[in-house]
């Protein structure tokens, strides 16, 4: 078995955890591939005193990976699809921060845990991305990335809302007035457009949510639309540019620069224990309160 290892930086007692994974996976005699920069932060950290191989970019993974585990928090896999993209790398994540709502496992629980997805005991949660264009083309690196959670649009160095005209499949939708529009998936709902007064959506529904942020025009709700949809946006104001978020990437653009945002061809794949759940991990995180069934 081969496996990947991403990470960013170290929680409290992180390293711990860390030392604790690698030593589970060499008694099982699995390959394992560390990224560069966070095998680096390891040595830095005296975690371990044996070295590994390592990657450090897309092009170095392949589907010979059979597992890739994400050490630290939402954050650190959010950014770990970049690795993935198309290759259906089935993603552990390994939670060493507060609540990770995309994690598979608490630190706490490594061990019982490793063992149970080395025996593939385990379902997958297929998750759509988001990916984005623009003409004219942006040169900024941010733009060959894909978004698991949104993309957002906003304003930039200013209190002044920024106007969003927004065309689905070409047809015209509306003109927000805001301080940004999200588009987001539904692994995304849970995050910044559920701040702003967006749904929940379960992971496996085929939807996309538009959800503007503090718009000026009060009638302006959240809509919920197919996935397959081609969401086309502009963006005009009193400043010259404006922001554009992908999970946590953030470039500049002109206004009036044509943003196309669009489902990816492909999903990325989160392990998924078979005694948790979406709702169960839901429920934590919005404090609905345990489940009271008997």
């Amino acid at each position: 078995m081969k496996v990947g290892i991403y990470g960013q930086f170290y929680h409290t007692n992180a390293g711990t955890y860390i030392a604790q994974l690698l030593e589970l996976l060499k008694r099982k005699n699995i390959n394992v591939i560390i990224e560069k920069d966070f095998l680096e932060l390891i040595h830095l950290n005296k975690t371990i005193d044996e070295d590994y191989s390592y990657f450090s970019t897309f092009e170095e993974l392949d589907n010979s990976f059979d597992l890739f585990f994400c050490i630290g928090g939402d954050g650190t896999i959010l950014k770990s699809i970049n690795y993935i993209r198309n290759l259906d790398i089935p993603i552990v994540g390994i939670n060493t921060g507060r609540l990770g709502f995309l994690a598979t496992i608490q630190k706490e629980e490594i061990k019982d845990s490793l063992e149970t997805i080395l025996q593939k005991d385990y379902s997958i949660s297929s998750r759509s991305v988001l990916n984005i264009s623009t003409n004219p083309p942006s040169h900024d690196p941010v733009f060959k990335n894909i978004a698991l959670n949104e993309i957002a649009v906003s304003r930039k160095n200013t209190t002044s809302m920024i106007t969003v005209d927004t065309w689905l499949n070409d047809q015209y939708l509306n003109s927000y007035w805001a301080d940004g529009l999200i588009v987001s998936t539904p692994t995304g709902s849970t995050g910044y457009s559920l701040s702003c007064g967006g749904p929940v959506i379960t992971p496996d529904a085929a939807s996309i949510i538009i959800t503007p942020i503090a718009p000026h025009n009060l009638n302006a709700r959240p809509l919920v639309i197919k996935d397959d949809t081609k969401i086309t946006l502009r963006v005009s104001g009193r400043e010259d540019s404006h922001l554009v978020s992908m999970d946590s990437r953030i470039a500049t653009l002109e206004n009036d620069t044509e943003i196309i945002i669009q489902k990816a061809p492909y999903a990325i794949n989160l392990v998924e224990l078979n005694e948790d759940s979406f709702l169960q991990t839901l429920r934590k995180k919005l404090m609905w309160g345990e489940d009271k069934r008997n």
